[in-house]
């Protein structure tokens, strides 16, 4: 079991972010950006100098939490963004000893796609950066939040078995079911089998506004509605070794941006 951070939480700079890895002693990050621009998009001499830095300070790379898929690409965006995105990221993802890169599952395009078109595009689409994942030798771990499979254990199970890859896992947020206005431990028992990885955050309930639409507020982790404590302690208990990566959203939401 090791304990990481998604990095650009702690500030946008890249000395900032390791700063606060060293500061709290975790020997783990997670790369998501540096200076606003997405790990896989940087240059290869600010990627290079990323790798320096954190090879000096000693910090291993838990997992690359990429844009493949995400709230921002709907299932109508051009695949071959996702691709391109993830055949740069795999030699960065090796140069930084990581096998895990995060992905979602397409939200929904407006005008909406019927439900079972929506399904077939996005496992046809999953299934094929599976391939690419597997070839590469890295794994995607699907994050639930936005995108088909998001929608419940049903759906995520559903990708799971249809794409029926070892080069795809799922990550289990504890704060996302509750903007989603589910029950994470309900959430979290169904899927418990299925995870190789976790996110940490944490969500109280408050009035929804226009501002505030989903109607939660974030929170330290354990001190709302994501029973963190009560997974964390179910996961270490069923023989769980992987990773949690801390993700508060309490000084920086980057999706908010």
């Amino acid at each position: 079991m090791f304990i990481s951070g998604i990095a650009d939480e702690a500030g946008q700079d890249l000395a900032t972010q390791i700063r606060a890895h060293r500061e709290l002693e975790w020997d783990y990050v997670e790369l998501r950006t540096v200076d606003g621009v997405g790990i896989a998009d940087l240059d290869d001499t600010v990627f290079d100098s990323v790798a320096s830095q954190l090879d000096e300070a000693g910090l291993k790379v838990s997992c690359f939490a990429a844009q493949l898929a995400n709230w921002a690409r709907p299932i109508d965006t051009d695949f071959e963004v996702d691709v391109a995105e993830l055949n740069r990221a795999i030699p960065r993802m090796r140069r930084l000893g990581t096998r895990f890169i995060r992905c979602m599952s397409y939200p929904n395009c407006d005008p909406p796609l019927a439900d079972s078109e929506w399904r077939q595009k996005t496992l046809d689409r999953i299934r094929q950066l599976a391939r690419i994942a597997s070839e590469g030798d890295v794994v995607l771990v699907h994050e639930n939040c936005h995108g088909w499979a998001s929608q419940g254990a049903k759906q995520a199970l559903d990708l799971l078995r249809e794409v029926d890859s070892e080069a795809l896992k799922l990550v289990f947020d504890t704060g996302n079911p509750i903007c989603f206005g589910d029950n994470v431990w309900d959430l979290y028992r169904e899927l418990r089998d299925s995870i190789a990885y976790v996110h940490i955050k944490d969500y109280q309930p408050t009035e929804k506004s226009d501002d505030n639409p989903e109607g939660v507020v974030a929170c330290f982790p354990g001190e709302g509605e994501g029973y963190v404590v009560e997974i964390i302690k179910d996961l270490l208990n069923s023989g769980y070794d992987g990773g949690f990566s801390i993700e508060p959203h309490i000084t920086s939401a980057i999706h908010l941006h």
